[in-house]
């Protein structure tokens, strides 16, 4: 159990926060502007803890020393497309098709930094989802608005009850932050 100094949560992400309160884990919420971006060519498992290093960098600024700084953020890997949030309902029905029948990856990178250290990691979970019909994925769409969710769906909920028949990783890492390592990261930090 981590007894460390306090813990700042730099998302205002519910999955995120739901998944440190399963853990355990004492925390504050701070956030900042961000702009959440990368240098062109950077190899993509490499994004997720760059653009998390953005927003650890954004939150020490408005930190104390002996905080605790956990960011994190999450990207879905098509081939070697990344698939960001969608822009609408069009766009979320055609990221769903295009994941319908095929597997994908969610890499998330994380860093816990405080104390005159940094601690950074990734991990990558393969998704494999069963083919949708269009009906599904019109009803997921618009049932559950899944508009803020980088692939433009969220495992909890109902598509992945239904739509995903099996994943290679850890299932919360899907959800936005892999909470046993961060744990295991928190504990010797």
């Amino acid at each position: 159990m981590y007894k460390g100094g306090p813990v700042i949560l730099a998302s205002q992400s519910p999955r995120r926060k739901q998944l440190l309160e399963q853990a355990g884990i004492s925390f504050q919420v701070k956030v900042a502007d961000t702009e959440e971006t990368f240098p062109a060519g950077m190899p993509i498992p490499d994004i997720p803890v760059h653009i998390a290093r953005q927003k650890a960098d954004a939150i020490q600024a408005l930190s104390d020393a002996n905080e605790v700084i956990i960011a994190a953020d999450t990207v879905v890997v098509l081939d070697s497309d990344i698939i960001g949030k969608p822009k609408d309902r069009a766009d979320a029905i055609r990221i769903l098709t295009a994941l319908s029948g095929r597997e994908h990856r969610v890499i998330t990178g994380v860093i816990i930094r405080g104390k005159g250290k940094e601690q950074a990691f990734s991990k990558e979970t393969v998704v494999h989802f069963k083919a949708l019909t269009q009906e599904q994925i019109i009803y997921y769409v618009d049932h559950f608005k899944p508009f803020d969710k980088a692939g433009a769906y969220a495992i909890q909920e109902w598509i992945g009850a239904v739509g995903i028949d099996r994943i290679d990783g850890c299932f919360y890492n899907v959800m936005g932050l892999p909470v046993s390592k961060v744990v295991e990261e928190l504990e010797a930090f």
